[in-house]
């Protein structure tokens, strides 16, 4: 039986140390260091062709929908959904809340309290920039 534990460790209010100490190899650590930083949107991505928002909608959903087979906690990803459908500043609570710990500006990398790794692609964090008006 393998037994990981992740220490999490906040120094002051934007540095964060994440610890992760794996029984099964003694003395083996591993750090992963974030800041809290403030988060921004990203910068809008193109598509190879133009698309339109309805498609732009299915993508989105396509992605939550599997996101949570691929690992992870289904909480975390519905909270990093929430993060990224509101604005900035609800964004930031709704991830401070859940305990998700964002090491990119943009929400794009993220950890869990576990370690868990959670990667967000740019077309459910913002919109293309050859979107097609939808008739």
């Amino acid at each position: 039986m393998q037994h990981t534990l992740f220490y999490r460790i906040t120094i002051g209010k934007s540095f964060l140390l994440l610890v992760r100490y794996d029984h099964s190899k003694i003395d083996q650590y591993q750090c992963l260091i974030g800041r809290h930083k403030k988060l921004k949107r990203p910068k809008p991505w193109k598509n190879l062709e133009p698309i339109t928002r309805a498609q732009v909608k299915r993508m989105r959903d396509e992605f939550w929908d599997t996101a949570p087979h691929y690992g992870g906690q289904k909480e975390i990803w519905d909270a990093l959904r929430a993060a990224s459908e509101a604005d900035i500043g609800l964004a930031r609570a709704i991830v401070d809340s859940a305990g998700v710990i964002v090491t990119s500006e943009d929400l794009s990398t993220c950890y869990d309290e576990r370690g868990a790794k959670y990667e967000l692609p740019k077309y459910v964090l913002s919109e293309p920039t050859n979107i097609l008006k939808d008739n």
